[in-house]
């Protein structure tokens, strides 16, 4: 069995012959480090996000492929807005429209996610002017030719997903987490138009990709909604609003035999796990060990083999010993009984990690795990 094989099999509680050692990629300051060090060739960093097993990333620590590797399309605002500097403060730092229209504080020579502290969607009259004519589906936002080579799978060895977009994460990035947390209060009506146009929108667009007759393994949303105690949006609405939405696209997706459906939410995503499975989410990522332990143990117990998993590493053991990665394998292999779960590190790994310990790991996962 190949790795496309293998992972299909694991995911459907199959039996399979051989764990893939999968990675989801690097921070761009990792790659720079270890080409710093001498462990890769400055070409390195042109392919950190190239998942499959000819980057030279990958080879050389002894990655099988990257999660999250397939065709994506642009399910967000299309043309973005131009970058625009509205103010250089004097310290040096910028506040800046981005492409989402989002008004952020940049720190130049900062590598963390700017703050947001405004937005250009203030009202329904700039979403009606600014925002709805570019969300609306275009066949221009569909790479064609590029669609054409995940038309004959014959000869695949890396599983491919199908981008599906974001429902809600999508919307966060246009409005920030506070305003939009007040729009729901201060005018329900947009807010759930705004909810609606991102559904459709993500509808389309997988739609008219399938009907193409392009093959794909699995699916794969991305949101990021959460952080390190609970949801950025409540259950009960995201329920409500975004559930149906993300029903109509797995429903299309399972007509046409696909019935992995991946989600890349961070952060602490408990509560909104029953609003992912009763509506076609199936499989959740990263996982993310962090402050609260974050495993598939417990949520295997409590929906069963429903829910699939992809992630639960904690990365944090390459910036440590050979003993913690040894500790961090065994905790593995007991998720892995479990069945359909594969082990990733638990995001992009990060400068601390010490390019030996990510061999050291891929070595002895394969040696341990696939023994």
């Amino acid at each position: 069995m190949n790795i496309r094989e293998n992972v299909k099999a694991i995911l459907h509680y199959e039996n399979y012959d051989r764990m893939p050692i999968v990675a989801f990629g690097f921070w761009d300051e990792t790659i720079d480090k270890w080409i710093a060090e001498g462990h890769l060739t400055p070409n390195a960093k042109e392919s950190n996000y190239n998942g499959d097993e000819t980057a030279e990333v990958t080879k050389k620590l002894g990655f099988d492929f990257h999660w999250g590797g397939g065709f994506y399309n642009n399910v967000s605002l299309f043309p973005g807005f131009q970058r625009e500097i509205l103010e250089t403060k004097e310290n040096g730092h910028l506040i800046v429209r981005d492409w989402s229209g989002l008004i952020v504080l940049e720190k130049p020579g900062v590598s963390s996610i700017p703050s947001d502290i405004g937005t250009t969607l203030t009202d329904r009259t700039a979403w009606e002017t600014l925002y709805v004519d570019k969300l609306k589906f275009s066949r221009d936002r569909i790479n064609w030719e590029w669609l054409e080579t995940f038309k004959d799978d014959s000869k695949r060895t890396i599983p491919q997903n199908i981008y599906c977009g974001s429902l809600f994460g999508a919307i966060r990035d246009l409005l920030g987490v506070e305003h939009l947390s007040y729009l729901y209060a201060d005018d329900e009506d947009l807010y759930k138009e705004v909810i609606d146009t991102f559904g459709k929108l993500s509808y389309e667009i997988v739609k008219a990709v399938l009907e193409s007759g392009a093959k794909f393994d699995y699916a794969h949303f991305w949101e990021d909604i959460c952080f390190k105690n609970g949801p950025l949006v409540s259950p009960v609405i995201f329920d409500e609003l975004v559930g149906p939405h993300y029903k109509k696209v797995t429903d299309l997706l399972n007509s046409y035999g696909i019935d992995i459906v991946s989600l890349d939410c961070d952060g602490k995503i408990d509560s909104l796990i029953p609003t992912w499975l009763e509506n076609g989410v199936n499989t959740m990522f990263p996982i993310e060990v962090g402050t609260w332990e974050a495993s598939i143990t417990p949520w295997r117990e409590q929906y069963g083999k429903a829910i699939r998993g992809v992630g639960g590493m904690n990365k944090n053991v390459f910036a440590e010993d050979y003993k913690a990665i040894d500790i961090e394998i065994e905790r593995l292999k007991r998720m892995i009984d479990l069945g359909g779960f594969i082990p990733c590190p638990d995001h992009r790994i990060p400068p601390g990690a010490i390019f030996e310990n990510v061999q050291y790991y891929c070595e002895q996962f394969d040696k341990k795990i696939n023994k």
